[in-house]
């Protein structure tokens, strides 16, 4: 026999260009590749400060995304009805003219007749520019239905949340607790991190009503009731306040809890100069927090005035708290809870970790080490997500202060430029006229009701009604309200609805059948109730089928884009680092990238900002924009190699910036001093730092919230104070919501279905191999998730007689729908979930008819709607949480039934038309020799 010859060396490429991977938030750092000018594969870069090397199938799977046959190919205008798929190719030139012509009719009259709004892009600094600079209240990016209720929360309580804003201490945590954490968002570093944690024996603990991923890697998993997990955290903070765990001195240093609450008011009590007033220890004085030397003391007494902390021990020591008076409703024995009270308390205090750092803290006071509590929490979606989603990530928030957890070591750590104070924030803005931009920033964090955006008559400013009494705090905008509300005319019509990579037609309402109504609904004269719709992807989604003027946008392998620290920024917690995406391979269709196409648009409008007083263009391209844009002098998209190329941070714009991210490996990372590592809100040396770099432009040193006034002045205005007063309608709910302190409430759907005919929870999670809708059209990641079904519990299963290949109708208020069911072990007994985003419409993305997605694969969103069930008074209720208008999706109730099987899952839409039509059925090329 003759040894075969085996080529152990091929070619694997004529080059590697590495930039930034876009297959889902994580932003990891990729090595692309390229044979003979085409991407040959995609892996992880080993030096990138996100992934360090790792990539997941997602990142792997990118090089399927830039052949994708459901790729846009050239402008396009629709010729047949809106849902008929009948478009016309159109050359840029006309596209723009056409898109300029509309928008400029409105700016000229009344700029807030455009609704703006943007899916899961990462450039929401630019976009918002943009939209501020044309001059409409009404933008927004997808947070609003995602996660803003974690965000928000955050960042009213200590200045920053999960993912993004921070993440565990990896190196030093020793028990980690995850509440409501899919796979989907920050996939690779989770990974990662938990890695480390076994690698070294901490423990892992999952609060989850679905056991899948981390969960199932967990060392305990606690099965919740959806929409209880702020119940179960507040029984936690009873437990710990009950034993006395938790820390006096930091509680009394670095968080609100000794200042004190006027008994008549609710609100803190300050001095002339507005800074708010503690009692010191020694001396027994009233004096300001921040004085030097001070000592608060959190058991003061002073007429008519109690702490923060008396106020909480007050509440939270309730027996209503204790776990035997929380444990049926949230479907976990008490002495569970009490075991994991008490590990929580043993980790933090017993196993207590030492660093040898000297730091100052913003008193003038000097510490010779720093002190950690090794206990870290993690959260996302799947607490937020509810109507009382704020609540609840305020309450998780809390708990990690109160054991004094937070910007320490071992416990959970700000991302640069965060921690920043809600006060480091802008308020929202709304002043909309003709021929003018916007007089502020659109988003922002509201102080108080004086901030809300209201016209003069009181009545919503903007078309999703964020900032209003309705959702006082809704920092990031209601964008699955803004179809609803532009089709009832409620506050009022728009005339251009302007979306970019939202499919709202489909998996990004929250009704799939009552959008596409909306969408294709007509009036008395037989014009659509939406004028126009201008949509902006790069593949032909559900949603292309409903806009009349279509802008093709270029995959993320063939256009420049900024993850920057003015927008969503790639840091960790010892270092800040930004990065780009850059054209490693060109275009072969007649495609551009949107952030480019806003600017050519801008140039046409003559949009300030982004032309000069004699109309010529300030920036060409984006990539012009990325580099030579300053929010404010010498601050820019990105922060490194500025001025000369030897500036961080602060500098003036260089010609050569992005070359250096491109030759550096498309980032840019600037490390923490030592000293400043950690208690970066109070940590001299890390304010000094942080102004250096361009996050304040002074040191903002500030307490930790657990009682944050401005609810407290919302609930003043329901009770009659001010001048600004909310609605007699909204006057009660204000009054129970807006509460200073967390609380717990039912989510809203619990009181507006009947529980006993609608006895399950509905949930769906996003798997680890998809995270945008395009994942599903994606060759690779097919083969792992072509189709979802429904998973029930042992419990469900039992009772309707489940057998393997069964089908069941499950029913909400809202409709029903027939799908395949699965036995899952892991699982709250009175839940059933399902993969999201899997079920796809025939004709999408061109996909055949018969594809597992468009027959087999189905979305939850027919059973839910974006307005609560009647209550009988004549009002539009929306299904949100009604402090920040997150979306309430997971507050969802259903009945399931037992049914013959079928051979396709119900409802049935018909096929739609598709501009790019079928892709072959193997796709397969070779790149290179």
């Amino acid at each position: 026999m003759n040894q075969p010859i085996i080529d152990t060396s091929p070619k694997v490429s004529d080059e590697v260009r590495k930039t930034t991977c876009y297959m889902c938030a994580c932003r990891c750092g990729i090595n692309v590749h390229m044979k003979d000018g085409k991407v040959a594969y995609i892996e992880g870069n080993r030096d990138h400060p996100v992934n360090k090397g790792v990539l997941c199938a997602k990142g792997s799977a990118g090089i399927m995304q830039i052949n994708a046959p459901s790729r846009l190919r050239a402008p396009l205008r629709r010729v047949g009805p809106r849902g008929s798929g009948q478009f016309q190719e159109i050359s840029w030139a006309e596209a723009l003219d056409t898109a300029s012509d509309w928008l400029t009719r409105i700016r000229k009259t009344d700029p807030s007749k455009l609704a703006f709004f943007t899916g899961r892009d990462q450039s929401q600094s630019f976009t918002s520019f943009w939209a501020q600079a044309f001059g409409t209240p009404n933008y927004a990016a997808h947070g609003g239905f995602c996660s803003v209720n974690m965000a928000t929360a955050g960042i009213y309580t200590m200045g920053g949340a999960f993912w993004e804003f921070g993440q565990p201490d990896w190196e030093r945590t020793k028990l980690f607790v995850l509440f409501g954490v899919a796979e989907d968002h920050d996939s690779n570093p989770i990974k990662i991190g938990i890695g480390k944690l076994k690698s070294r024996g901490a423990r892992i603990v999952g609060v989850n009503p679905i056991r899948s991923g981390y969960n199932a890697v967990a060392d305990d998993w606690l099965g919740i009731t959806p929409g209880t997990d702020g119940l179960l955290i507040l029984s936690l903070v009873h437990c710990l306040m009950a034993a006395g765990r938790i820390d006096l001195d930091y509680l009394a240093r670095y968080t609100n809890a000794p200042l004190l609450i006027d008994d008549a008011t609710g609100l803190i009590l300050r001095g002339p100069d507005d800074r708010p007033l503690v009692i010191d220890r020694a001396s027994g004085a009233l004096v300001p927090f921040d004085q030097m030397g001070v000592r608060p003391d959190l058991n003061a007494h002073h007429p008519g005035h109690r702490t923060v902390l008396q106020l909480m021990a007050e509440r939270y020591l309730q027996p209503e708290y204790a776990p035997e008076a929380v444990a049926e409703r949230c479907g976990i024995p008490a002495p569970r809870i009490r075991a994991l009270a008490d590990e929580i308390a043993r980790v933090a205090f017993d196993q207590a970790i030492t660093l040898d750092r000297p730091w100052t803290d913003f008193r003038g006071e000097k510490h010779d080490r720093m002190l950690g509590r090794p206990v870290a929490f993690h959260a996302m979606r799947g607490i937020s997500a509810h109507s009382n989603g704020f609540q609840t990530c305020r309450a998780l928030h809390v708990l990690q202060i109160l054991i004094g957890s937070v910007e320490v070591p071992g416990g959970f750590r700000f991302k640069p430029p965060y921690p920043k104070p809600v006060e480091a924030h802008p308020v929202p803005h709304c002043k909309s006229q003709p021929d003018h931009p916007l007089d502020g920033p659109h988003l922002g964090f509201v102080r108080g009701p004086e901030h809300l955006a209201l016209r003069e008559d009181g009545t919503p400013a903007r078309i999703d009604k964020a900032f209003t009494w309705e959702n006082p705090m809704s920092a990031h905008g209601l964008m699955h309200m803004v179809i609803s509300n532009a089709h009832a005319g409620d506050p009022y019509r728009i005339d251009t609805l302007f979306l970019y990579m939202a499919n709202m037609s489909w998996n990004s309402s929250m009704n799939t059948r009552g959008v596409i109504e909306m969408l294709t609904d007509k009036d008395e004269n037989g014009d659509y109730v939406i004028p126009r719709i201008i949509y902006s992807d790069a593949y032909s989604s559900e949603m292309v089928a409903y806009a009349d003027l279509i802008l093709p946008d270029t995959t993320y392998l063939e256009r420049h884009d900024c993850i920057s620290l003015l927008d969503r920024p790639i840091c960790e917690a010892g270092a800040a680092a930004d990065a780009i995406r850059w054209p490693v391979i060109q275009p072969d269709r007649d495609v551009r990238g949107f952030q480019t196409v806003l600017i050519e648009l801008a140039n046409l409008m003559e949009l300030p900002g982004f032309v000069r007083k004699d109309g010529s263009a300030i920036y060409r391209d984006y990539a012009d924009y990325i580099v030579n844009h300053q929010r404010k002098p010498g601050i820019g998209p990105l922060s490194g190699y500025r001025g000369n190329g030897d500036q961080t941070g602060r500098g003036a714009p260089n010609a050569d910036q992005l070359d250096r991210y491109i030759r550096n490996g498309g980032f840019h990372v600037t490390h923490i001093p030592g000293n400043a590592e950690f208690y970066k809100p109070w940590n001299v040396a890390y304010q000094e730092w942080a102004v250096g770099m361009g996050f304040y432009d002074k040191p903002m040193p500030y307490l930790f919230q657990l009682y944050v006034e401005p609810m407290r002045k919302f609930q003043r205005a329901a009770e009659g104070h001010g001048e600004r007063q909310p609605p007699d309608h909204l006057r009660d709910q204000l009054r129970r919501v807006m509460d200073p302190l967390p609380i717990w409430y039912p989510p809203f759907e619990d009181g507006n279905v009947d529980p006993t005919e609608y006895p399950l929870h509905a949930l769906t999670q996003r798997p680890m191999a998809m995270y945008h809708s395009w994942g599903t059209q994606n060759a690779w990641l097919r083969q792992i998730h072509g189709q979802n079904p429904l998973y029930v519990s042992h419990k469900v299963w039992q009772q309707h007689g489940f057998a393997e290949g069964d089908w069941a109708r499950l029913s909400s208020v809202h409709g029903a729908i027939t799908v395949p069911v699965a036995l899952h072990g892991g699982l709250n007994p009175d839940t059933v979930w399902t993969w999201n985003a899997i079920g796809k419409r025939k004709g999408a993305w061109a996909l055949s008819e018969d594809a597992p997605e468009a027959t087999k694969g189905f979305l939850l969103n027919h059973l839910i709607h974006e307005l609560q069930p009647s209550r009988g008074d004549g009002l539009r209720w929306s299904n949100s949480d009604p402090i920040t208008g997150q979306a309430a999706w997971f507050d969802l109730r259903v009945k399931i039934e037992r049914v013959e099987p079928q051979t396709e899952c119900d409802p049935h839409f018909d096929a739609i038309a598709s501009p790019v039509g079928r892709g072959p059925k193997d796709l397969t090329w070779k790149v290179g020799q």
